[in-house]
């Protein structure tokens, strides 16, 4: 976090985990070595038939792709063909904020709102003290 003046600025890096069964692969430059920026993270199916089987679990996804569950909805609502769609993730992340934001005692005192970013999700409290309050939230992969 920051403090400037009269704002306060909290930064949150937050690192998306893949879905039970799935893993995500930074593809590499046209030299073979990993982007200083990840642009492009390709999502793939991984067999946890073993594993799944001695937890009593159904067999994986990709061995059985008629076996959907919410990683599938997940997936749809995550990516574009098989990679991450930062897009579509930062949307998800705002809308889900803003529904949170709603549920809180000082909602009703105070807004939040988006602010435009192309790399990360920006938000401006108003209202609930006399500082301007801002929050940066980055999304990312290990």
């Amino acid at each position: 976090w920051s403090v400037q003046e009269n704002s306060i600025t909290y930064s949150l890096m937050v690192c998306l985990q893949p879905p039970p069964g799935h893993s995500f692969i930074v593809e590499r430059d046209t030299t073979g070595q990993l982007p200083a920026r990840a642009s492009r993270i390709r999502v793939v199916l991984e067999c946890i038939c073993s594993s799944g089987q001695q937890m009593g679990e159904s067999l994986c996804l990709l061995h059985h792709p008629d076996n959907s569950d919410q990683s599938s909805f997940l997936l749809c609502t995550m990516c574009t063909d098989s990679y991450l769609d930062w897009e579509k993730i930062k949307s998800g992340v705002e809308v889900m904020l803003g529904k949170a934001w709603l549920l809180l005692p000082e909602s009703q005192h105070g807004q939040l709102t988006v602010l435009p970013s192309s790399q990360s999700c920006k938000f401006q409290l108003t209202g609930i003290s006399d500082m301007d309050t801002y929050a940066e939230i980055r999304l990312g992969v290990e």
